[in-house]
């Protein structure tokens, strides 16, 4: 069964696209960016800042679906500069306790609005 997810507590999708979507026991979250989800304006001058507000994000849409942190399996991470590795991972780090989700990181040539940063996970509800 599929099952779309929205929340007024994550911004809404700039495209076409849902902010996550559920299959089976599986959470699919669509790439968050760090836009304020009242606003729509991007947050956060560096990286770091950027990354904080990208898992505000995520946690709210978590939240929606009845999830938190503990059920995230894969996080697949965006950067325009891998240069920000060190100062995301300090970031992301603060989010999980014990089991870190699989992740993969990628530096990209740009992202949507300017963003610095991108993250896109998977939970897992079971």
């Amino acid at each position: 069964m599929k099952r779309m997810i929205q929340t007024p507590d994550a911004p809404k999708a700039i495209g076409p696209y849902s902010q996550a979507v559920w299959a089976g026991d599986m959470l699919f979250i669509s790439g968050q960016i760090a836009l304020d989800p009242a606003t729509g304006n991007m947050v956060g001058a560096t990286a770091a800042e950027q990354t904080a507000q990208v898992f505000k994000n995520i946690g709210a849409i978590l939240k929606a679906a009845g999830l938190d942190f503990t059920h995230v399996v894969k996080m697949t991470v965006l950067l325009t500069d891998m240069k920000e590795f060190a100062a995301v991972n300090e970031v992301y780090a603060k989010h999980f306790t014990g089991d870190f989700p699989a992740r993969a990181a990628y530096q990209v040539v740009a992202l949507p609005k300017g963003a610095l940063v991108e993250i896109e996970t998977i939970a897992y509800r079971g």
